[in-house]
C-alpha cells in the first residue's frame, strides 16, 4: 500500500466548546499529527507563544490557521478583512504553519470582495505560507436561497492558486465532492474532513456517518501521493468529554484507514 507523508490534523473547532489546549492534549493524546488552530476570541488562539508551547508540550505540529473570517469572529482582530488576513498569515509564519484557511468574503463585504482574488494572489507572493480559499454553500431556508459569498462559494471557477476543500460545505452546498477534487487539480491543497447529510445545517458529522465520498476521496488523493494537509473538523459541541474523545478517535481511525492507495 501507499501511505503519502501528509499530515492528519486535528481542527482546534472540533473541540468547541473546550479551547486551544484541549485540542492540542487529545491531538497528542489519539496520535494526531498536527493542530489547525481557529483563531477565535479565545486570546491563546491569538498568540503564538502560546500555541508553540503547547505544540511542543504534546508533540504535534501547528499545521494551519484558520482565519477569523467566520460570521460569529467579525471582531476578533478588529473588522477589517485584510488586517485579519494579514495577522493570520503573520501568525502562520510565527508558528510554522504552511497553510492559512480563508472564507471568501459575504456579499455585503462589497469593497473587500472586490479585490479578494488579486489580494490573496498578492500576499502570496510575498509569504511561503499557502492562502488556502474553503469552499462555501448557498443559505437556504425554505424554498428561498442566498448567494452570501462572493465572488462565489464554490472556488473550482475561481483563480485561486490554493484551495480547502471541506466535505461538510459539499454536503449542504449538494455538491459533487469527489468532481470538484478532479476539477482542482494541484489546486486543492487542504482538507477538511467531515461529513454531512445533505441538510441546510452545516452539520459536520464523523466522516463516514453522512452521504458525503469521504473514503474515496482520501483513497483518491492517497492515490495521487496527495501532500496537502488533512483536518478532522467535526463537530461536538452537544458532546461530554468521553463521546467527544471517542468521536476524535473515530474520525482519525477513519482517516488513517482510508487515505492509502495500492502502489
Amino acid at each position: 500500500m501507499q501511505v503519502p507523508d501528509a499530515k492528519v490534523g486535528l481542527s482546534t473547532a472540533s473541540v468547541y466548546p473546550r479551547g486551544a489546549a484541549s485540542a492540542f492534549e487529545l491531538a497528542g493524546r489519539l496520535g494526531y499529527d498536527a493542530v489547525e488552530v481557529m483563531v477565535w476570541t479565545e486570546p491563546v488562539s491569538q498568540e503564538a507563544g502560546a500555541l508553540r508551547g503547547l505544540a511542543e508540550l504534546h508533540e504535534v505540529e501547528i499545521c494551519s490557521i484558520h482565519a477569523p473570517t467566520l460570521l460569529l469572529t467579525q471582531r476578533v482582530w478588529g473588522t477589517e478583512p485584510w488586517d485579519k488576513v494579514d495577522r493570520s498569515i503573520e501568525l502562520a509564519e510565527e508558528v510554522g504553519a504552511s497553510t492559512v484557511v480563508l472564507h471568501p468574503p459575504f456579499r455585503w463585504q462589497r469593497d473587500y470582495a472586490l479585490e479578494f482574488v488579486e489580494g490573496v494572489a498578492e500576499r502570496e507572493e510575498r509569504t511561503e505560507v499557502r492562502l488556502a480559499v474553503e469552499n462555501m454553500f448557498p443559505w437556504r431556508a425554505r424554498a428561498r436561497e442566498m448567494q452570501a459569498y462572493l465572488p462565489h462559494w464554490d472556488p473550482v471557477d475561481v483563480d485561486y492558486d490554493h484551495v480547502t476543500l471541506d466535505l461538510s460545505h459539499t454536503a449542504t452546498a449538494g455538491s459533487d465532492a469527489l468532481a470538484m477534487a478532479n476539477a482542482l487539480g494541484d489546486r486543492l491543497t487542504h482538507v477538511h474532513l467531515a461529513d454531512g447529510s445533505g441538510s441546510y445545517k452545516d452539520e459536520h458529522l464523523v466522516p463516514g456517518r453522512g452521504t458525503q465520498p469521504c473514503a474515496e476521496l482520501l483513497e483518491s488523493l492517497a492515490a495521487q501521493d496527495f501532500s496537502g494537509s488533512i483536518v478532522v473538523e467535526v463537530g461536538t459541541r452537544r458532546l461530554d468529554d468521553e463521546q467527544r474523545e471517542l468521536d476524535l478517535a473515530e474520525a482519525l481511525a477513519f482517516a488513517r484507514l482510508h487515505f492509502a492507495a495500492p502502489r
